[in-house]
């Protein structure tokens, strides 16, 4: 099982099931991850955790070409909120962007 910490907002989202596809960097970590593994999320905030099941993987070069061929809705966005890639600056630089690039987990939270 993969284990990985999430924002309470986005656990929160992945818990109703409103986000279901995860969005990280495709480094060493994440490029382990494979269809059917299951991914523990530990809230950063309270700590609570949940297990998740991988269902498919979207691997792109950048976050802008991901957000070209994903719903934005299912990233974790709100109706009529302003979608941008930049957005995911605040956790990768471009450096690391360009050096592995990124991937989309969608996922299905296990009970």
């Amino acid at each position: 099982m993969h284990e990985m910490k999430l924002n309470d907002d986005p656990f929160k989202r992945i818990k109703e099931g409103t986000k279901t596809v995860e969005l990280r960097l495709n480094d060493e970590k994440r490029q382990l991850v494979k269809k059917g593994d299951l991914i523990e999320f530990t809230n950063r905030e309270t700590l609570e955790k949940i297990t998740t099941e991988v269902v498919d993987l979207y691997k792109y070069p950048s976050f802008a070409e991901l957000y070209k061929h994903i719903d934005p809705l299912v990233m974790g966005y709100d109706a009529g909120d302003v979608v941008d890639p930049k957005d995911m600056e605040q956790y990768y630089n471009k450096e690391e962007e360009e050096k592995y690039g990124v991937v989309g987990i969608k996922l299905i939270l296990k009970k």
